[in-house]
């Protein structure tokens, strides 16, 4: 959001090199809210004014941009001051900067940085997208079990600008082995006692995220567990970094977003909606929009089959749309609750038989409720009340179908090894149309002979 309150004092100032304003203004309040106040200045005027700013705070104010603008920023200006922000950047955001930066620019700036940075930014590039090893920062307040209380604190004291947090402390041996973690109230609660160290405080039970475990999966344990930041080691448990909470929310966001697009069919994005472009946001609909399409063919060569017998009872024909749509709606919900309800960790592939018996109840419930509604207005167009009886008896089966279609195939795509948003809403809505006419002419040949 653009907040032009101080645009013109800050142009002034810039014009006029006022050092002293300059400083104070990237210090007076909090970074997010300098950030916004220079929303509306050019790329080169907001690198002007954080050059004003203290490296760290630089830094701070920096990361509250846009992805897009940022990256301009870096690309358009000095090396060497880009190395010195990327230097104060945590590591985490500072890798997604790199890899998102061209190969040209990034082979002008890594140089610049030191040596312990360089080494840092490429482990960090190594490990799998969408991985605990891709998430994690290696700032982590990790100290030795030796430590007592007062000592720790001192050498917290000395190292708390650089970490990502301190409300946990790892403890580690000679050989970086994580041995377990004390929090900050513990450390505070232990300093009046001079002979008490950290590995008599330590708690070994430590819930870990493997460095190449699924980012969904360590997303789950910090919910589960309601972590503020969890460790991350390899096979051998050395302590690798952490992975903090909003790197979490980042990820629940981006998953969200994919079972979101997933279930409306279309193609996760890479990209936010507004910059992604036209084509690939064509392709990426597409391809589903292309499936559907034989999917309701399908529905029309169902219809081409029956011929005969909407022919000799056309009234039939006024009820396809209410028999389609009831049918499709239906598994569309139950399809939609199963999977938030697996994505959040509620139903588990070993529910199936729980689940289809709750949904065996709900939909006689709503076929049962949606049928009579479906005979009363029957009766009105039907030729005899008998007659009238196929469509109750059609929306009843046909949501029951749709409903137990709806939440058993996302479990059993779950249970092949694949997303089970797969199971979009239009893709179970085409098999329920199917299944609607289908059954919708076997019950009129039933009733009506």
């Amino acid at each position: 959001m653009v907040n032009t309150l101080f645009l013109p004092e800050l142009r002034e100032m810039l014009q006029l090199g006022q050092e002293t304003d300059l400083r104070e203004f990237s210090v007076t309040l909090n970074p997010g809210r300098t950030a916004e106040f220079m929303e509306g200045l050019e790329d080169a005027e907001v690198w002007a004014v954080l050059q004003y700013a203290e490296p760290y705070r630089r830094a701070e104010i920096f990361g509250y941009f846009e992805e897009d603008r940022k990256l301009h920023m870096l690309t358009r200006e000095p090396a060497e001051q880009a190395a010195e922000l990327i230097e104060e950047i945590p590591p985490d955001d500072r890798v997604d900067l790199i890899q998102a930066l061209s190969a040209e620019t990034v082979a002008k700036i890594l140089p610049l940085l030191p040596a312990i940075d360089r080494r840092d930014i490429e482990r960090l590039r190594s490990y799998v997208e969408g991985t605990a090893g891709s998430l994690m920062t290696s700032d982590v307040a990790k100290l030795a079990e030796r430590f007592t209380a007062r000592e720790a604190l001192e050498e917290l004291g000395r190292r708390a600008s650089d970490l990502e947090t301190i409300y946990y402390l790892y403890v580690v041996d000679d050989i970086n082995l994580l041995r377990g973690i004390v929090s900050a109230r513990q450390l505070v609660s232990a300093i009046s006692n001079t002979t008490k160290t950290l590995g008599d405080l330590v708690e070994t039970d430590v819930v870990v995220a493997l460095v190449g475990e699924d980012q969904e999966s360590v997303a789950a344990k910090v919910e589960r567990f309601n972590l503020l930041a969890i460790p991350v080691v390899d096979s051998g448990r050395q302590l690798l970094g952490i992975i903090t909470h909003d790197d979490v929310i980042d990820v629940v966001r981006e998953e969200l977003t994919e079972d979101a697009q997933r279930i409306a069919a279309v193609a996760p994005l890479e990209d936010d909606f507004l910059r992604i472009g036209l084509f690939k946001l064509s392709y990426k609909r597409g391809i589903w929009l292309t499936i559907l399409f034989f999917a309701a063919l399908l529905t029309a060569f169902a219809l081409r089959a029956y011929e005969d017998e909407l022919e000799t009872f056309a009234w039939l024909v006024w009820f396809i749309p209410l028999i389609i749509s009831a049918g499709g709606n239906s598994g569309s919900q139950s399809a939609t609750l199963v999977i938030t309800a697996m994505t959040g960790g509620e139903v588990k592939n070993s529910d199936l038989p729980r689940v289809l018996s709750r949904e065996f109840v709900v939909s006689l419930l709503l076929g049962g409720f949606l049928s009579l509604i479906g005979f009363l207005v029957a009766l009105a167009i039907a030729p005899t009340a008998w007659a009238a009886l196929v469509i109750p008896c059609t929306l009843l089966s046909v949501i029951f179908c749709g409903c137990m279609c709806g939440v058993t195939l996302p479990i059993l795509f779950k249970r092949m090894g694949l997303d089970p948003a797969l199971m979009s809403n239009p893709f179970v809505a085409g098999i329920v149309d199917i299944l609607g006419i289908v059954i919708y002419i076997n019950v009129a040949r039933v009733l009506l002979g």
